[in-house]
């Protein structure tokens, strides 16, 4: 068995994040986290103070790892506005993103609170991605809905087109670009 102090926080989030998409919330359990990582209960409790405390935890650390990685990343938040649009189309993919979405709304239809959370997640991706298509010199209703489609597909292209290669998923993403950023 591992010691408490070989697992971080971030690695109970990770597992409880595992259990909530494959299995729901009512899941993510203390007891069944502990044995799925190899440590006992009290390795719980060196990191969070209930059951309540890592759920909370598990939405801001979704939240922070899942949308603000992106925004707060160099690399994206330089650059003219398309290719700002293609790294963060590429991130998501790479990175796998979105694999947490579907289980996060399942979530929030269950609970005011969580719904909140996820709401303030999407309207970060809004904003961020609305920023770039503004510079490109959208507007009004042809601002929002370039912002809500590109934001749309990114968060559900794995779920609904996921079983297509990653080299047919890129050149998707790059049609979609030029689609999306052509007057």
């Amino acid at each position: 068995m591992a010691d408490r102090a070989s697992l971080t926080r971030a690695d109970w989030l990770r597992a409880a994040l595992e259990v909530l998409e494959k299995q729901g919330v009512d899941q993510v359990r203390v007891l069944a986290l502990a044995k799925d990582l190899g440590v006992t209960r009290g390795s719980f409790y060196w990191h969070f103070e209930n059951r309540a405390d890592l759920l909370q935890e598990l939405l801001e650390y979704w939240a922070s790892e899942y949308t603000g990685v992106v925004i707060r990343s160099p690399a994206i938040r330089s650059g003219e506005p398309g290719a700002r649009l293609l790294k963060v189309a590429e991130m998501v993919m790479d990175l796998d993103l979105a694999r947490y979405d579907l289980a996060m709304f399942a979530w929030a239809e269950r609970d005011p609170q969580v719904a909140k959370a996820v709401e303030r997640a999407y309207r970060l991706r809004l904003e961020f991605i609305g920023e770039a298509f503004e510079e490109l010199g959208f507007e009004g209703e042809e601002l929002e809905m370039r912002t809500w489609l590109f934001v749309c597909y990114q968060s559900w292209e794995r779920t609904v087109f996921g079983r297509q290669s990653k080299r047919k998923r890129r050149e998707l993403m790059k049609r979609r670009l030029a689609l999306l950023t052509s007057e």
